[in-house]
């Protein structure tokens, strides 16, 4: 009998790290950004599976860093600002990129600049038209 319960906690194990590696584990993150369209987020796990999510550029206010206190720790990441349908001023959701990469401040800086040079274009494309 304690074989089967071996076995059973051999087989639970397993199915809990398959489980793991397709739904919980990312291996990389990455972001597009097209000024004429949109933000592209894929998150690639571990199992192989990516999840893609895509903003439209109408949708967006800014791309900000924030920064928040996590176990005495202060850690920054790149959130984007949606904008308030109702409200052109206000903010409707703030969506976080890079979660599960958590990049440092530098490499955050660099997105960032990239990610406004782009939202300045497409601020200053419509006015030259």
């Amino acid at each position: 009998q304690s074989s089967m319960v071996l076995s059973a906690a051999i087989f639970l194990t397993l199915i809990g790290l398959i489980i793991y590696l397709h739904f919980v584990k990312i291996d990389q993150e990455s972001l597009l950004v097209i000024g004429s369209l949109g933000i592209q987020v894929t998150s690639s796990y571990a199992s192989g599976k990516e999840s893609t999510t895509f903003i439209e550029m109408a949708q967006v206010k800014d791309v900000v860093i924030n920064e928040a206190i996590h176990m005495q720790k202060v850690i920054y990441y790149l959130c984007i600002l949606l904008q308030d349908p109702e409200d052109p001023q206000g903010v409707s959701e703030v969506v976080p990129l890079f979660q599960s990469s958590k990049p440092r401040l530098d490499c955050l800086i660099e997105v960032y600049k990239s990610c406004q040079e782009i939202l300045e274009q497409r601020k200053t494309a419509p006015q030259s038209s």
